[in-house]
């Protein structure tokens, strides 16, 4: 089958925006919004400077408790975002950011006792308990048996008979 069609035709369909260079390769700056490459997570153009009712930005507070989302590039990005959309970030922006984040001016120290966001939301787990030495370790196989520890120690090998 032959389609035919008009020069004008191309005028008709949209046509999604290129994205500029954006400052950070997991990110695409699209004239939509943010896009996270590798995942799809998308902050749309006109929610990227929502805040929530304590004066924090949204996004920052929210992307702070994903584990795959680097804060200095997505730091990087965001005020990228805000400047080519025109936007002008106020004191709140940065204590989102160090709140969520922890990220610092640069040539601050990093407060050893700072605890991001996302640690609180979702904390890691604690180290795995090891076995006291005097104590045996079951295998996975065996099972528990009731009325206390009723296992026949292994027979000796080493010894001969004769």
């Amino acid at each position: 089958m032959i389609e035919i069609g008009f020069d004008d035709d191309l005028l008709d369909r949209p046509v999604a925006s290129a994205p500029r260079q954006s400052p950070d390769r997991d990110w695409r700056l699209l004239d939509e919004g943010l896009e996270h490459s590798a995942s799809g997570y998308f902050i749309p153009r006109d929610e990227i400077a929502s805040r929530r009712g304590d004066g924090l930005w949204t996004w920052p507070m929210q992307l702070a408790e994903k584990a795959w989302c680097a804060p200095a590039g997505f730091r990087q990005v965001f005020l990228a975002a805000l400047e080519r959309y025109g936007i002008t970030p106020d004191d709140g922006l940065a204590r989102s950011f160090a709140l969520g984040f922890g990220i610092q001016d640069a040539g601050q120290r990093h407060n050893d006792r700072f605890v991001a966001l996302g640690e609180l939301v979702r904390p890691r787990m604690p180290e795995r308990k090891r076995a006291v030495p005097g104590e045996g370790r079951r295998t996975g196989r065996e099972r528990p048996r009731q009325g206390g520890d009723t296992r026949v120690p292994a027979l000796d090998l080493t010894r001969s008979a004769g």
